[in-house]
């Protein structure tokens, strides 16, 4: 009997697949091919960096307690908060997103691995690289970069210890480094969406949390290698004597910000895309509802990939921009609330009238998402130019953009983890544990970054490490938030670390959830998928009698 073409395409799929060692605690060490283990080696790797970011965070804060400069030498606050924002976003935003979804978008379309999988784990790799170069930064002459995570020229290009080898030298290379792993990484994303799906996995069968890391890689091809060659071009003019950005030897130091914020404005994207795509998976889990406008909500991911290739401008109102750019920019960046929006109303448009379960991951969902709102009406405010010129460079940004970077993206990545920690562990979490961890983070992050809205509207600058006494009040406020979420992070690293090694056997759907990667045992066999499925319903079926899939590796 001949076979029907899907049958051809499972069995071509099946008999061309790399095959992986099965995995032991060992395979973490490895340079393994197999995407889940290179998943968990981001996840761990990053949150390692992470903790490292976080007590330079609390050492800012200690700093900021007093009016006086009185805990560290100012050129060491300088190193700090540059390492701080470098840290965080390069070591540990973009690393966890990357591992989340190394682990999950095969399973959620049906795949057996990644399209390269040397190239993934390649990519990996290059991450502890360039943490180590970073750090490395802190014990060369002149100490480490102190330019900021954005690294401006002139202050970028300035040599006082005429050393090859410097702090800021290294962090170039280092940044260069990450956005080399970042494209490595989009064009895997990418070309496993296009070309890896199951049978039957349609575009529109899609979940939303595989578009949204399609369209957040999207933006990385496009926009990476614009800030990938600023950090080339700077690191010539640090060492090499060219003059692409220094005005004293007619060169454009507005050019380095055009470079930057080409990328560094759609990154915010990149990063909070996937967020969206993890409130669009928890959301119908813990409401037990289908999501509400799947198909709108999948394409308006598209439009904003699109619309962020035309925002980055605002960042540079106060750079002498022309007034006519402003305007358009003003406008585009305000456009962008509009498929976010389309989101935000469809998310309330699945909780409302659900069965709400308010288990950890839901809490941190929903609070995620309470902040995400408000960082999105403080960046509407900065998208104006009159609002923009007056808070420029002021604590108000740190908040807005605290507000989004940490309430929003990280609480959004400790739902995702407590979600499917039972599918990557096998394990129960406990549940009293988490919720300390969530309202420790809640109350912690408020108490933070809220104060810095006051503070900026003010005028209080950012990147100082004295200030005047009337701004001691609310700084005050804010290292007590720092403070507790430095604390938050210990009942969450109890939690992961007793769970996996003594947790409670989980069963292979605990949540009762929709999606491919739930169709099968947990933790996931070696290879997913032992026949693969062939897809015949739309995501999201809650209350549906049809099955999603016709076969799987169901245990």
């Amino acid at each position: 009997m001949t076979n029907t073409p899907i049958e051809e395409n499972i069995k071509i799929v099946g008999e061309t697949h790399h095959h992986h060692a099965p995995t032991t605690w060992k395979t973490y060490f490895t340079f393994s091919t197999d995407h889940k283990v290179i998943g968990i080696q981001y996840i761990v790797t990053s949150f390692a960096f992470f903790l490292f970011g976080g007590i330079l965070a609390m050492v800012i804060r200690g700093e900021l307690i007093t009016p006086e400069a009185d805990l560290v030498d100012r050129t060491v606050y300088n190193a700090l908060f540059t390492m701080h924002g470098t840290v965080m976003l390069f070591l540990w935003t973009f690393p966890v997103l990357a591992g989340l979804a190394n682990y999950l978008v095969p399973l959620m379309i049906g795949a057996r691995d990644m399209a390269f999988p040397r190239l993934n784990a390649l990519a990996f790799w290059m991450i502890p690289v360039f943490g180590i170069i970073l750090l490395a930064s802190f014990f060369v002459p002149g100490g480490p970069a102190q330019a900021g995570w954005w690294s401006y020229p002139p202050v970028s290009i300035q040599n006082p210890t005429g050393n090859f080898i410097n702090g800021q030298f290294l962090w170039l290379i280092a940044v260069a480094i990450s956005g080399v792993s970042s494209i490595l990484g989009a064009v895997n994303f990418v070309t496993t969406i296009v070309k890896m799906r199951a049978p039957g996995m349609t575009y529109f069968r899609m979940p939303v949390y595989v578009w949204t890391v399609f369209s957040a890689q999207i933006i990385q091809l496009f926009g990476l290698p614009a800030l990938t060659a600023g950090a080339v071009m700077l690191l010539c003019d640090l060492n090499f004597g060219t003059a692409f950005f220094d005005s004293a030897k007619g060169g454009n130091p507005i050019l380095f910000q055009h470079f930057f914020w080409f990328y560094s404005h759609p990154a915010v994207y990149v990063i909070i895309l996937p967020i969206f795509g993890i409130f669009s998976e928890l959301f119908p889990v813990y409401a037990r509802k289908p999501l509400f406008g799947y198909k709108v909500v999948a394409i308006s991911s598209m439009i904003i990939a699109g619309v962020s290739a035309l925002v980055w401008v605002h960042h540079m109102f106060a750079s002498g921009t022309p007034g006519w750019m402003r305007m358009i920019f003003m406008v585009s960046t305000m456009f962008v609330s509009v498929p976010t929006g389309i989101k935000v109303f469809a998310w309330l448009g699945t909780i409302w009238g659900g069965k709400l379960r308010l288990d950890t991951p839901m809490l941190f969902a929903l609070g995620a998402l309470i902040m995400f709102v408000f960082a999105g009406v403080t960046g509407i405010m900065l998208a104006s130019v009159p609002v923009d010129i007056h808070v420029n460079n002021t604590y108000f940004v740190v908040g807005h953009f605290h507000y989004l970077l940490y309430g929003t993206v990280t609480m959004g990545m400790y739902a995702a983890i407590y979600h499917w920690f039972p599918k990557m562990t096998g394990r129960m979490y406990y549940e009293g544990l988490g919720k300390l961890h969530f309202w420790l983070s809640f109350i912690g992050t408020n108490l933070n970054f809220l104060p810095m809205h006051p503070l900026g509207l003010q005028g209080m600058l950012r990147r100082v490490a004295s200030y005047d006494p009337e701004y001691a009040f609310w700084n005050v406020i804010a290292s007590i938030g720092g403070f507790l979420l430095g604390m938050s992070t210990l009942p969450f690293l109890l939690n992961i670390i007793s769970s996996t090694v003594s947790g409670k056997k989980a069963p292979n759907n605990p949540w009762r959830a929709i999606g491919l990667e739930w169709e099968i045992s947990s933790p996931p066999p070696v290879e997913n998928f032992e026949e693969l499925p062939i897809v015949i319903a739309e995501p999201y079926g809650y209350g549906k009698s049809e099955p999603l899939i016709s076969n799987a590796n169901k245990v």
